[in-house]
């Protein structure tokens, strides 16, 4: 199950994919005009001629459809979709990853949003192939959660609500990165996703922008991948002061042969967070931020309220 498209599994791995520089921090909550054609090259409504009945098969679309206002055109979700808690009222169609096509076309969408990865392709041309417009939209790094809440507010007649969400949430995470740039020492931390084989979070992730951002060092930023599997024994010679674990996985690591051997596992040195909250690269990215910002530097907490 994806760590992006299932909002925040504190075992699974993240699947994000980098395909964009980072951003300087002014242009994030604008950035480049919204791209002509979604992450599988189809061609991205122009206006809301299609948002009469929806159907998100894409919990972060989902969430950010809710932001925005325009809940009301839902007609089906997938089962991982839980936020806001108001999305349980929405028919749920099964899963977001190799989805029912028969349980879609039954909702009588005239627009499907499913989470783009290679595993959905083959459901996005059977939607087409019926007549049914399809986006796929995929958020791995903050600047494309903006750019989704563009494509979201155009395709659903809600541009205004989508800029207002995009630049309150933009707002929230330059405070922090305002706040953190003041620490002398940013500590250095791994953070990670799956106990065996041991995988990270790498450069390629939100996740590893959100520790930049709260002040720390991700030991494994070289790394392109958004969640590379590691060798024990690089994770224990990168020497983190810290590492970031959800309450579930103090116990599972110290339990874990290979991670109790790390000395910050030994030493019990966690930065504690919310999955929940650090696990959806949606409107929740400014939360997570704070939230990471008072775990790592506690005398910003009165700052980060």
């Amino acid at each position: 199950m994806l760590l992006a498209c299932t909002g925040g599994s504190d075992r699974a791995p993240a699947s994000q994919t980098d395909d964009s520089a980072r951003a300087p921090q002014a242009a994030r909550a604008t950035g480049p005009a919204p791209a002509d054609t979604d992450d599988f090259g189809a061609p991205l409504p122009t206006n809301a001629q299609f948002a009469s009945r929806v159907v998100s098969l894409n919990p972060a679309a989902t969430e950010a459809i809710y932001a925005i206002g325009a809940q009301a055109r839902l007609v089906g979700r997938s089962r991982w979709d839980k936020y806001p808690v108001e999305v349980e009222q929405v028919p749920a169609l099964g899963d977001g990853i190799r989805p029912a096509v028969e349980a879609i076309l039954a909702a009588k969408p005239t627009l499907v949003i499913l989470y783009a990865t290679a595993e959905n392709r083959s459901a996005a041309e059977a939607l087409t192939r019926a007549g049914i417009r399809t986006m796929a939209l995929r958020v791995d790094r903050i600047a494309q959660f903006h750019s989704q809440l563009r494509i979201l507010g155009v395709a659903l007649g809600a541009e205004a609500q989508a800029q207002a969400v995009s630049d309150s949430v933009q707002r929230t995470l330059d405070r922090v990165r305002a706040l953190t740039a003041s620490v002398r020492e940013r500590p250095s931390v791994v953070w990670p996703v799956w106990n065996t084989p041991p995988m990270v979070i790498g450069g390629g992730s939100y996740m590893d922008e959100l520790l930049e951002i709260a002040g720390a060092r991700n030991v494994f930023h070289d790394q392109p991948q958004p969640s590379p599997t590691v060798s024990m024994e690089e994770v224990i010679a990168r020497a983190p002061q810290f590492v970031v674990v959800s309450h579930k996985q103090v116990t599972e690591l110290g339990a874990n042969d290979s991670w109790s051997s790390l000395p910050a596992v030994k030493t019990k040195r966690f930065v504690l967070h919310d999955p929940a909250v650090t696990g959806r690269p949606s409107v929740v990215l400014g939360m997570a931020a704070v939230q990471l910002a008072r775990r790592l530097h506690p005398t910003l907490a009165d700052s980060l309220r």
